[in-house]
């Protein structure tokens, strides 16, 4: 019976539970495996939403920097003729559309008429059809003919192209377009008349902004680009104004200048000047040199950009607004808890005179 008493205590030894003590000691070390798991996904995701940021600045630099690419290195392209020099009816900033040839003179009028009636002419007398420009620029502010979409940001630069599309097109009288041969290029709007034994191309000009709003928020800004298009009867503007994607803060310009000595090789401007410079009255413009701050959507108030953004004429006393006073020409420092891209890109202009 002893031994059977001693079995029983022995038995109820070995299953006795855990203590206090025990317990407080495993929910210590659960709480430290819980908080360093939670710590480690906390910085994960962190880490995860910083460089999907990044990576959505750097996918809107792309995809702007790519679009005006397009258009630069073709501006000065005219089909069958080689230089907007060379064009029998031209504008050089008049307004107006001159004939050259008894073939030209219906032409000049009606191409005068599509201007005058609210068309083409809507962002700026001989705008459109100023073919001899093929690229320019205006430095530190909106300076085209028609309105912004919203509000320009007022110290940015703007940059224009003129070019013929590289397909060919069917005669429209709702546009202006490029009659051209291998003598002769005429600015038309009545190609089917004008245009007989010409190859005939529609004309494009894009005029590129920053806008302080976008499509989808009036306090996120955009790269916008006023389109030549057609004209409605003279009841609507040929000018449209689309969004090419909205991120982008800001946009400066230095055009690359040669001064057509026939000696110096195209790839290699003489240099680079502001939109403006007296030099660029003279030679050519063989490049174009683009800077594009990019701007997130959202604020990360994990983040504060503390830099002083410098470049292109941005080098004056620093600014936190870049519609505010003093902003033309000035660095930017922001001071916020939005993140920020700067991106630089230079184009040569494939169809300059001598290349």
């Amino acid at each position: 019976m002893t031994s059977r008493m001693n079995m029983h205590r022995s038995t109820r030894h070995h299953q006795r539970g855990v203590n206090l003590i025990e317990i407080m000691v495993a929910m210590v070390i659960g709480l430290f495996l819980v908080l360093g798991a939670t710590t480690l996904y906390v910085n994960t995701k962190k880490t995860s939403d910083v460089d999907d940021s990044i990576a959505r600045l750097q996918e809107t630099a792309r995809y702007a920097l790519a679009i005006i690419e397009t258009d630069v290195r073709m501006a000065n392209y005219w089909g069958l003729k080689k230089d907007g020099n060379d064009f029998e009816n031209k504008n050089s900033g008049s307004g107006a559309v001159a004939g050259a040839t008894t073939d030209n003179v219906n032409n000049a009028s009606t191409a005068n008429a599509l201007e005058t009636a609210g068309g083409s002419d809507a962002c700026g007398a001989g705008y459109a059809t100023n073919v001899e420009i093929y690229t320019e620029a205006t430095n530190n502010g909106y300076a085209l003919g028609c309105a912004e979409n919203s509000t320009a940001v007022s110290s940015a630069d703007t940059l224009t192209v003129r070019r013929a599309a590289t397909a060919t097109a069917a005669a429209s009288g709702a546009r202006l377009q490029i009659c051209a041969t291998r003598k002769t290029a005429t600015v038309v709007s009545n190609a089917a008349t004008i245009c007989p034994n010409g190859e005939i191309h529609n004309l494009i000009v894009s005029g590129y902004y920053v806008d302080q709003q976008s499509d989808q928020s009036n306090t996120y800004p955009s790269l916008r680009r006023k389109t030549l298009g057609t004209n409605n009867a003279g009841t609507s503007a040929a000018f449209s104004d689309v969004e090419i994607i909205p991120g982008v803060e800001d946009m400066q310009i230095e055009l690359g200048w040669d001064n057509n000595d026939g000696l110096t090789d195209p790839a290699g401007a003489v240099r680079y000047v502001q939109p403006g410079d007296a030099v660029l009255a003279t030679g050519r413009i063989v490049a174009v040199r683009i800077w594009l701050l990019i701007r997130a959507e959202q604020p990360d108030f994990t983040f504060t950009d503390t830099r002083t953004y410098s470049y292109a004429d941005r080098t004056g006393t620093a600014v936190n607004d870049l519609s505010g006073a003093g902003a033309d020409s000035a660095a930017y420092a922001p001071n916020d808890n939005f993140r920020r891209l700067l991106v630089s890109r230079t184009y040569f202009i494939r169809n300059v005179t001598g290349t």
